[in-house]
């Protein structure tokens, strides 16, 4: 295999989080992902508070792959991402199905709209990638900002159960016939910070393969410390889901979803 090299070295704490050579074959590596299932869980929990239509923003929506759905479930959809890449296929995407989306380039840590929206979701452990607790009460608080009187925000994060007994200190590989991955995971016990060294080859039209290598980093939070922040930011919180099933958490729950509400505006 005959590769070209480009490297570009990610950290939340530094620099904005993209994906570069990974953007491209995302969607590719991706396909295992239950996003009809995710997107039926999001909608009904929505309904549950009275939320069947109207503005609904996406924060760190990827290539839009949720996004499209719940635009699909009869919602007005804004996404957010800070990867020109990612955004770059979300809309390739929406100009191929007629979708109408508005996507922004934006870092989560800073979004900004134009007005509020009924609610807010974020999907695929967004919220991981904040490693600072002033951080990700700053993302809440802003969410908080954006929510209109009552609004609903609904975000997943991955457990501290899965980095430690599942992704942590493990390398997952995958060869497809015109990419292939490579993903070294390092689990931080004290931090709780996980490290992903993730190498991607990516077959170009000469039939060489280019090699992009990004590291990310994702830090897993204790339930305790979320409903705290929500809290901080003025958030109400309502409840946390096991992702897979809607029940009560687990020991062993690899994925979470939190659900609070917006309680500072009056109707």
């Amino acid at each position: 295999m005959a590769a070209k090299q480009s490297k570009k070295v990610i950290n939340m704490n530094e620099d904005d989080l993209v994906y570069n050579g990974f953007a491209d074959v995302y969607d590719e590596f991706m396909d295992n992902v239950p996003y009809g299932e995710w997107s039926d869980f999001i909608a009904g929990l929505l309904g549950r508070y009275g939320i069947h239509d109207g503005l609904v923003l996406d924060l760190g929506c990827g290539t839009g792959n949720m996004t499209s759905l719940l635009f699909d479930a009869g919602y007005d959809m804004i996404g957010v991402d800070n990867s020109e890449e990612m955004l770059s296929i979300a809309m390739d995407k929406c100009e191929d199905s007629g979708r109408n989306i508005l996507y922004l380039l934006q870092d989560m840590r800073e979004f900004e709209l134009y007005g509020t929206v009924r609610a807010v979701v974020s999907v695929c452990d967004s919220m991981n990638y904040i490693t600072e607790e002033n951080e990700l009460v700053k993302v809440f608080s802003l969410v908080n900002n954006y929510l209109d009187p009552g609004g609903i925000f609904i975000f997943d994060m991955n457990t501290i159960y899965k980095y430690r007994e599942l992704m942590g200190n493990n390398t997952i590989a995958e060869n497809r016939e015109d990419a292939s991955f490579i993903w070294e995971n390092c689990f931080d016990e004290d931090e709780l910070i996980n490290e992903y060294a993730l190498t991607v080859f990516v077959r170009e039209k000469d039939d060489l393969f280019r090699k992009y290598e990004e590291f990310h980093y994702q830090r897993a939070y204790e339930i305790d410390f979320v409903k705290d922040a929500l809290k901080r930011a003025g958030l109400e919180f309502v409840g946390v889901y096991d992702a897979y099933t809607g029940q009560p958490v687990r020991e062993d729950s690899e994925r979470v979803y939190f659900v609070a509400r917006e309680c500072t505006k009056h109707f």
